[in-house]
C-alpha cells in the first residue's frame, strides 16, 4: 500500500498550493474531490496524476468498490484524516481526492468553419454563476466557453464541484485580450451577441443558426461597452414580473435553451 505519513511530503505540499490559482497555473494541475467526480474524470479519459484516499472513504460498500476500480488503474496513495483535512477543500470530505492536469486552450484552437455556438463570459466573477453556466453549457451541447481576463478561475474548487463533472466534457477557451479576441472572431464570420436590457430585442427574436458567440456579462456591470458597441445583435430576456434582473448564471442557463431549440 503506498501511503504518506507527514504534511512535509512534497506532493502533500503541492496539492495544499492548489487551493491558490497561482498554485495551479505553477503546478498545471487542480483538485477534485469525492467519488462521483473523480468517476466522470476517469469516465472522461481526463488525465489524473494522483489518487490519495483514507479511511473515511472505506466506511461504506461505495467506497470499498470504488477504491477496488481505481486501482486497476492508478496507484492510490492512503494518508491519515490529519493531513487530509489539510488538502481537502469540502465541509463533509467523502475521505478520497485527486489531482487532475489542467487543460488551457487558446481561442486560436476554435474552428470558425465548424459553426460553434460559443460563450463569452465577461468578467463573470461569482464562483456559482460559472459552475452552472459551464454545467448548463454541457447539458445543452454548447461547443464551448471563451473565459475573459477578470473572471473567476473554472479550475477554483468550489467552480469544479458547482459542475458536477462538466467540467470535463466542455472546451474551456482562454484569452486575456478578449475585444481583439472576439474582432478577430468576426472577421472569420462569427456573429457576436450580448446581452442587454436597452436596445435589444427578445430572446425568440434571434438567430441562432451559425457560427456565434454569446456575450454573458459580469453581475453587476453587465456586458463591457466596447464589447456591446461591436456586438452584431443585443439581446435581452423578457421579464413580466417585478424582478429587475437575474443572475448570470440563470440568465445564461434560459438563452442556452433557446439555442438549443432552434440548432436542434
Amino acid at each position: 500500500m503506498h501511503q504518506i505519513t507527514s504534511t512535509k511530503n512534497p506532493l502533500i505540499k503541492e496539492i495544499k498550493s492548489l487551493h491558490r490559482k497561482k498554485g495551479r497555473m505553477k503546478n498545471n494541475a487542480f483538485i477534485i474531490e469525492g467519488i462521483k467526480i473523480i468517476n466522470e474524470a476517469m469516465e472522461n479519459d481526463y488525465p489524473i496524476e494522483n489518487i490519495l484516499y483514507t479511511d473515511q472513504l472505506l466506511k461504506n460498500n461505495e467506497g470499498e468498490d470504488f477504491l477496488k476500480k481505481l486501482e486497476g488503474f492508478y496507484s492510490p496513495i492512503y494518508v491519515s484524516e490529519n493531513i487530509f483535512k489539510e488538502i481537502s477543500d469540502t465541509e463533509n470530505p467523502q475521505g478520497i481526492l485527486a489531482v487532475a492536469q489542467l487543460r488551457y486552450r487558446t481561442t486560436d484552437e476554435i474552428n470558425s468553419n465548424a459553426y460553434p455556438f460559443l460563450l463569452y463570459l465577461d468578467e463573470v466573477q461569482d464562483p456559482g454563476n460559472m459552475g452552472t453556466i459551464i454545467r448548463t453549457a454541457d447539458a445543452f451541447n454548447i461547443d464551448g466557453i471563451i473565459i475573459s481576463e477578470g473572471c473567476v478561475d473554472p479550475y477554483n474548487p468550489k467552480v469544479v464541484r458547482a459542475t458536477m463533472g462538466s467540467i470535463f466534457r466542455t472546451p474551456l477557451y482562454y484569452t486575456s485580450n478578449g475585444l481583439e479576441e472576439l474582432k478577430a472572431l468576426k472577421d472569420k464570420g462569427m456573429k457576436v451577441y450580448s446581452t442587454s436590457l436597452e436596445g435589444s430585442i427578445p430572446i425568440y427574436q434571434a438567430d441562432y443558426i451559425g457560427g456565434q458567440i454569446l456575450v454573458i456579462g459580469n453581475e453587476s456591470k453587465g456586458v463591457k461597452e466596447d464589447i456591446q458597441q461591436m456586438s452584431d445583435i443585443l439581446i435581452k430576456i423578457p421579464m413580466p414580473g417585478k424582478a429587475e434582473s437575474l443572475n448570470a448564471g440563470v440568465a445564461a442557463s434560459i438563452i442556452m435553451y433557446e439555442v438549443m431549440k432552434q440548432r436542434n
